[in-house]
């Protein structure tokens, strides 16, 4: 019998992008490489276990910007165009190092990586991929759980309640939409919380979300357990704080496993490596080098000479970091169960890119950890949060801290000189937002209005997207994060002016319809 749990949750998020004005667009393929290098092996090692019959339990967000571009047939259509490409630069690649034999060895996984993942994608799944994760979760595999419809961080939205319940009740009605019932979990976007959200959360029907490690250690009263155990909000509302240290193992660039040098080496792609006129082909319209996703070396240490990547190795390395973690839990637990009076809960949180896009072998360490946990030991159990307050439905009341899991662990990374310009305009939007609701609450349902009033909420939303201002912060592709804000939000003004003045342009809605497509059910009244 296991003496405590681990709960490993995987935070699936990337921005909505999506330009159907251009034939391709660059930032397009951020979902697209993490389809082939994350989604992709995630379901594959999901889908071997379950033939198996190896018992898993995992947590995921999928976010509704995500579900919303993973089922957008454009960019389905286009994920096929993206992958077919990358088939034909490995054949070339196959004939090109056919006298190297390390690098054909690679050239040829590369090969069957991407035709895996067209099959997986278009014939499996039929190019809509989140089938596979309501599948898993229908099978009581995987706890498939929300976050707010475009990643708004919501602490720095406060000054207005109902743009926060938007955000909230949005993201429901969207997810119940694509797996069949309301979420009973979220994620907060950059995991930030202050006191009052979680009485919205309790409006949306939301049983749990997850907190930085000191939003529960500085709760009011201060919990018993810490972080092994879930506490309740005054509003009913559970909360799961992150465990400090099985997150360092994985994440630390010093001391995680990633970091390990015979794992491979992120920043070497053929992309940049080889030849432009051989490479020219297959990158954008614009001509300039960007990853292919073909990556010959490992990280081999920290001078600038690189090894061969030998994947067997990395593999092996995969399985000796799934062991090590495995051991350091239930060493963990058998100390947390011996002083506790029920069995503790281990919160493992992280962002699901880093597992394959960031770190390759990171589906494989999942597998090998999945396991290992099922056939080598006794101690551990792998369970979801919402299992294990079905497990323990009594706990202790407290008010959790305000806290993220940004830099500094509040809301600098979201709010300081590089991006504190959007928030004036952000706040104003959203009360202008609100009058607009207050002003109309009868629009015909087929009109042009009604037209014009969802689309300033979809608008408005895109606009508080919390990816602009971390992008901002972190000073790559910044450029486009600004241009996002600024189009978002002049859009938004003109929809206001022209419902005010009732002189809708309908030819301009409907481009913008087309570009902004988000959310397709969206109804203002919401923010009434």
């Amino acid at each position: 019998m296991e003496k405590g749990y681990l709960s490993l949750i995987l935070h699936a998020h990337l921005p909505f992008v999506r330009h159907p004005e251009y034939s391709e667009f660059l930032e397009e393929d951020w979902l697209f490489e993490a389809i082939t290098e994350t989604y992709i092996p995630l379901i594959n090692i999901f889908d071997r276990l379950i033939e198996e019959d190896i018992n898993f339990r995992i947590t995921m967000s999928l976010t509704p910007p995500l579900i919303s571009m993973l089922t957008d047939p454009l960019l389905q259509s286009r994920y096929i165009r993206y992958v077919e490409k990358w088939i034909r630069l490995a054949e070339k690649e196959i004939e090109r190092t056919k006298h190297q034999p390390d690098f054909n060895r690679l050239a040829q996984m590369y090969y069957k990586h991407f035709t895996d993942a067209r099959y997986v994608f278009a014939e499996k799944y039929h190019q809509n991929i989140i089938q596979a994760f309501r599948k898993f979760q229908d099978m009581g595999k995987l706890e498939a759980i929300t976050c707010a419809a475009t990643h708004g961080c919501l602490p720095l939205m406060n000054t207005n309640a109902n743009a926060m319940r938007a955000q909230i009740h949005v993201a429901v009605n969207h997810y119940e939409k694509h797996f069949g019932r309301k979420p009973r979990g979220i994620w907060l976007p950059e995991c930030a919380y202050e006191p009052g959200i979680d009485r919205i959360l309790k409006e949306a029907g939301i049983r749990f979300f997850v907190s930085e490690t000191h939003g529960i250690l500085f709760a009011s009263p201060r919990p018993k357990y810490g972080v092994y155990a879930p506490i309740y909000c005054p509003s009913g509302v559970a909360v799961f704080g992150r465990d400090m240290e099985s997150s360092k193992q994985v994440w630390s660039s010093k001391e995680g496993y990633p970091g390990d040098f015979f794992y491979r080496e992120f920043y070497r792609d053929i992309g940049f490596d080889l030849d432009y006129d051989y490479v020219k082909p297959y990158l954008h319209g614009d001509g300039k080098r960007s990853n292919t996703g073909i990556k010959y070396y490992r990280i081999t240490g920290k001078s600038d000479h690189k090894e061969p990547y030998l994947h067997g190795k990395a593999l092996d390395k995969a399985a000796e970091h799934a062991g090590n973690f495995m051991f350091n839990r239930e060493k963990q637990i058998e100390y947390l169960a011996s002083v506790m009076d029920r069995k503790p809960i281990i919160i493992a949180p992280y962002d699901a890119e880093l597992f394959g896009h960031w770190w390759f072998e990171g589906p494989n360490w999942v597998d090998f950890l999945f396991r290992k946990i099922a056939f080598d030991q006794k101690t551990i159990a792998l369970i979801t949060p919402m299992e294990y307050l079905e497990m323990y439905p009594v706990n202790q009341v407290s008010t959790p801290s305000l806290s993220s899991w940004g830099y500094k662990g509040y809301n600098e990374y979201w709010l300081n000189g590089s991006n504190d310009w959007i928030y004036r305009h952000l706040h104003k939007a959203a009360e202008r937002m609100v009058d607009l609701a207050k002003a109309y609450p009868h629009a015909d349902e087929n009109s042009l209005q009604n037209r014009a009033l969802n689309q300033a909420a979809r608008e408005l939303l895109l606009a508080q997207s919390s990816d602009w201002a971390f992008i901002m912060r972190t000073g790559t592709m910044v450029e486009y994060a600004v241009k996002r804000t600024k189009e978002h939000l002049s859009r938004f003004a003109k929809l206001y002016d022209d419902i005010r003045s009732n002189n809708v342009d309908a030819a301009w809605l409907a481009d913008i319809e087309n570009k902004d497509n988000i959310f397709p059910d969206i109804d203002y009244h919401i923010y009434q």
